[in-house]
C-alpha cells in the first residue's frame, strides 16, 4: 500500500535522526580509537570524551551559526517587503498553508538560477533565492519554488542537513588526526621503542574507520538528499495544489549554465545543484539531487 506523504515525512525524519546519531557514534569511536591507539588502555577514555566533544562542537555550530554564515558567504541580503511584494506575499501565504512563522528572505545578486533554504528550526528559517530566478518565475513557478522551500523548513530538512554538514566536518577533522598520528606512531615503532600489540591494531582499526566513515556517511547523506528533494517537491504540491508551476520552474533551472560562487557545505540544500554541469541532477551515488527530467515526471503524474 503507498505511504501518504505524512507517513513518508515521518520516516524522512526517524531515518535522518538515525544517521545524526551514527555519525555522532563516529566521532566518538574514532576518537576513542586514537587515544587508544596512541596512549593505550589509558588513553581510550580520552579519546572517547574527545570525539564526543568534537561531536557536540559540531552540532552546536550547526545548530547556531548556519544562517548568516550561509547567507554571508552567499551575499545574501535580507529583504524587507518593499523590496519584493509579490515574493513576499507568496511567501506569507505558503507559511500560512503550512502553519509555519514567515521566515527571512534574502536576496542573492547573481544572474544564476536557484534558491534554498536554512536554518536549524522553522522558528530561525529563512529563505534565499537568485534574482536571476525571481526576474524569470511568473507568479505560479515563484510559488512552487517557494513552497518546495518552506517544505524543506517543514520538514526539518535544513536542521538535519546543517547538522550532519559540521558532523562530518567533525569526522574527516577526527580522520586526518589518527591518519597523522598512524604515519607518526608507525615510524615510532619501527625503530623499536613501542610495542604494543594492542595499540597497533587499535591504531590500525582507527585508521581504516577514518578513511570509511566520511566515504560512508557521505554516500548516505546524498542517498537521504535526493529522496528529500523528492519528498519537499510533493509537499510542495500538497501546499500549492498546482504541480505545473513548480515543474516549469523545474524547467527553466534545467537549462541554466550561468556559473555561481556556493558553499560546499550548502550544495544538497539548492533546489537544484548549483555547480555548472550538475544542475540536471543524477541518480549516481554521489549526486547531491535527483534527475530533473525524474522529478519533473513525478510532478506532472500528480496533476491526473
Amino acid at each position: 500500500m503507498p505511504k501518504t506523504f505524512r507517513e513518508l515525512a515521518a520516516a524522512n525524519r526517524r531515518n535522518s535522526s538515525l544517521l545524526i546519531a551514527v555519525m555522532v557514534l563516529f566521532c566518538i569511536v574514532i576518537g576513542a580509537l586514537l587515544g587508544g591507539g596512541l596512549a593505550g588502555e589509558e588513553g581510550v577514555a580520552a579519546g572517547l570524551a574527545g570525539g564526543a566533544v568534537v561531536a557536540m562542537i559540531s552540532c552546536l555550530i550547526g545548530w547556531y551559526g548556519g544562517v548568516s554564515t550561509l547567507m554571508s558567504f552567499h551575499g545574501a541580503k535580507e529583504i524587507v517587503k518593499a523590496d519584493a511584494p509579490q515574493l513576499f506575499n507568496v511567501v506569507e501565504e505558503l507559511a500560512i498553508a503550512g502553519g509555519l512563522p514567515t521566515p527571512r528572505i534574502f536576496i542573492i545578486e547573481t544572474d544564476a538560477l536557484n534558491a534554498f533554504a536554512t536554518g536549524a528550526s522553522p522558528d530561525k528559517a529563512a529563505v534565499a533565492i537568485t534574482t536571476g530566478l525571481l526576474a524569470k518565475l511568473d507568479r505560479d513557478e515563484l510559488q512552487g519554488v517557494m513552497a518546495h522551500e518552506l517544505s524543506h523548513v517543514r520538514n526539518l530538512d535544513i536542521r538535519f542537513s546543517m547538522l550532519m554538514a559540521t558532523l562530518a566536518g567533525g569526522i574527516v577533522l577526527l580522520s586526518e588526526i589518527v591518519l597523522r598520528a598512524g604515519l607518526i606512531s608507525g615510524g615510532r615503532r619501527r625503530s623499536g621503542r613501542d610495542n604494543g600489540n594492542a595499540q597497533i591494531v587499535m591504531l590500525l582499526i582507527g585508521i581504516v574507520l577514518s578513511i570509511l566513515a566520511p566515504l560512508i556517511t557521505s554516500l548516505i547523506e546524498l542517498a537521504m538528499s535526493r529522496q528529500r528533494e523528492y519528498l519537499a517537491d510533493a509537499s510542495a504540491v500538497e501546499l500549492t495544489r498546482n504541480p505545473r508551476g513548480l515543474a516549469s520552474a523545474l524547467h527553466k533551472l534545467s537549462g541554466d549554465q550561468t556559473p555561481m560562487e556556493f558553499s560546499k557545505a550548502a550544495e544538497s540544500m539548492f533546489i537544484v545543484n548549483p555547480k555548472v554541469g550538475l544542475r540536471g541532477g543524477s541518480d549516481d551515488l554521489f549526486s547531491t539531487h535527483p534527475p530533473i527530467e525524474e522529478r519533473i515526471r513525478r510532478l506532472a503524474a500528480m496533476q491526473r
